[in-house]
């Protein structure tokens, strides 16, 4: 049983969980033959973090510890909102990393990402919409997490 099998499936209305289920094979759909994308998530203070790990994986993301490897770059802490990120986030960049390099870096939001099946479907999206720009548009850039210019 994969996370969101088990998340999904402690939903009790039968509605909301098809819809969830559906909104989850959408994104897993369209991956499918897709590469697997390179993924490392820093706290504000570019410590490694793993709390995203199911949902990247789930979004097509292979979690990396090494921030050479990544070619995406997320920023997430608990309690940290994007605009506290934004101040604090270009000064801990290099420019040597792959995801500066590309272009690729983001800041999520300060919300707990799985209090409950809609959140870690709604972070899926979100997610699967980091790792591949212009497949998927969810409509919550801006709202729930943004990009980051690095160029």
């Amino acid at each position: 049983m994969t996370f969101f099998d088990a998340v999904i499936s402690r939903v009790e209305d039968l509605l909301v969980r098809e819809e969830l289920q559906e909104r989850v094979d959408i994104i897993q759909h369209k991956i499918k033959f897709m590469d697997k994308v390179p993924v490392v998530c820093l706290s504000a203070n570019n410590a490694y973090q793993n709390e995203l790990e199911d949902i990247i994986t789930a979004a097509g993301g292979v979690l990396e510890k090494d921030v050479m490897l990544a070619r995406v770059l997320i920023y997430h802490e608990r309690d940290t909102n994007m605009l506290q990120l934004m101040g604090s986030v270009p000064s801990l960049l290099q420019n040597e990393w792959p995801s500066v390099a590309y272009n690729r870096v983001y800041l999520y939001d300060d919300r707990p990402v799985i209090v409950d099946a809609v959140t870690a479907v709604d972070a899926l999206e979100d997610v699967a919409e980091m790792l591949y720009p212009g497949f998927f548009v969810f409509g919550n850039e801006g709202k729930t997490w943004m990009s980051f210019k690095t160029q």
